[in-house]
């Protein structure tokens, strides 16, 4: 089972905590870090924009990818929301195996 570290972010705290309730009970993901916050600074409609943002580490499998980004874009603030995946190519054999157990396959899959 392939396990990724979705990365996305979000205007204030209670937007990010909200977007990682809704993503662990819809059981796509095993467990979502909301980080701190942070600021970020970015070319939009060709302006350099500074804000600030609370990062989200979501860990999921491959498999979940498609709804999980179907599920933040739908509840994201952003008209065009960072949605980033990383393959996690290792890690503690356990942790990786409660990934995939948390995340089980849906009707919907």
């Amino acid at each position: 089972m392939e396990s990724i570290l979705v990365i996305t972010t979000l205007p204030d705290r209670e937007k990010a905590l909200a977007l990682a309730r809704k993503l662990v009970e819809a059981r796509l993901t095993a467990c979502v870090n909301v980080m701190a916050e942070c600021t970020s600074v970015y070319h939009w409609q060709e302006k350099c924009e500074t804000a600030g943002e609370v990062p989200l580490f979501i860990k999921t499998t491959a498999r979940h990818y498609s709804r999980l980004e179907r599920l933040i874009v739908s509840a994201h603030p952003y008209e065009l929301p960072e949605i980033i995946a990383v393959p996690i190519k290792g890690g503690l054999p356990a942790y990786l195996k409660w990934i995939a157990d948390e995340t089980p396959l849906s009707d919907e899959e």
